[in-house]
């Protein structure tokens, strides 16, 4: 089908989380989000960049359902509270993984002592996502709708091939240990997908990329991007794109109704522009061998849960 971005379809009545919507491509998917009338829960950190964040789609959209959760990605005690705060919610629609902490410290961890951006990447976001499916599920049964649980990658992971045998052992640079991070994602994303169809639980798991985002060609929003805020210099800036258009992938994702799980949205010009659905990638949407089946165990021991997803399929509806 044709997508417009600027043109999403109503999102009224739908409940979307966004992780790390404060900033960057968080924030801009969730402004969008919010201008097509979904109720958005920004969850981050900082309440104070919450605080800011919210302010600042209520300008861009005056009616905007805002709320916010806190969520520090590096504590599992903070994703359980998140957790719980969230599945209080009436309902929920959908859940974008977009939060992480981007760090060049190969010695940071977390406060479980899991290597920082493993954790918050994958860790986290596995565990949070554990939490809520229970309610993503039963928004779907009600509702008769599909709930989406949209993954964050990079285009790194398909130029850099590296292995995911060993999540826990921390490449020396830190754009490697992110890119093998965001390898795990796609190789579990697609996995979870796989394993819903299995259960027959309503449910679509989805993988997007944003292209590149650099700060210059980014609009202005009051405490979130403005003289206030960081800046980030970048050498692809010339053929980027800013961040609100690198939200697009994730939004498309999150709203097309035609998606129906196990995809992968992509701007269309690869470091910008319209998103569109792209082939899938061999190497993490069907590896090799047990590849997939080893990351999963892997990921479960790391989130500290079991993802049991026969189990939800036979618990009665609420």
């Amino acid at each position: 089908m044709t997508w417009d971005p600027l043109r999403l379809p109503d999102q009224t009545g739908r409940t979307v989380v966004v992780t790390g919507a404060t900033a960057g491509i968080g924030y801009f998917a969730a402004e969008q989000l919010a201008a097509a009338g979904a109720d958005v829960v920004l969850a981050s950190r900082s309440q104070d960049k919450l605080r800011r964040a919210a302010d600042a789609v209520r300008s861009r959209v005056p009616l905007a359902s805002v709320r916010t959760v806190v969520l520090e990605l590096g504590s599992s005690a903070s994703v359980d509270a998140a957790a719980s705060e969230l599945a209080a919610l009436p309902r929920l629609d959908a859940l974008l993984l977009n939060g992480g902490v981007m760090s060049m410290d190969r010695t940071a961890t977390t406060e479980d002592g899991l290597p920082l951006i493993l954790g918050t990447h994958v860790a986290a976001s596995a565990r949070l996502l554990e939490r809520l499916l229970p309610s993503l599920v039963a928004t779907a049964s009600e509702h008769g709708s599909l709930s989406r649980v949209v993954h964050t990658s990079t285009g790194f992971v398909q130029m850099l091939r590296l292995r995911t045998d060993d999540l826990r052992h921390v490449p020396r640079l830190g754009i490697t240990a992110y890119t093998k991070a965001k390898t795990a994602t796609e190789i579990f994303a697609f996995e979870l997908d796989r394993r819903l169809r299995a259960a027959g639980l309503p449910v679509a798991s989805v993988v997007t990329r944003p292209g590149v985002g650099v700060d210059a060609k980014t609009p202005e929003r009051p405490g979130v991007r403005d003289a206030t805020t960081p800046y980030q210099r970048n050498p692809y800036t010339p053929w980027a794109q800013g961040k609100d258009t690198a939200a697009w992938s994730a939004v498309r994702a999150l709203t097309d109704p035609q998606v129906s799980g196990g995809e992968y949205f992509s701007p269309s010009g690869r470091l910008r522009g319209t998103p569109v659905s792209i082939p899938l990638p061999a190497r993490t949407a069907a590896p090799a061998g047990d590849t997939a089946e080893r990351l999963w165990r892997q990921v479960e021991d790391l989130a500290g849960v079991t993802i049991d997803l026969p189990d939800l399929a036979s618990r009665p509806a609420p």
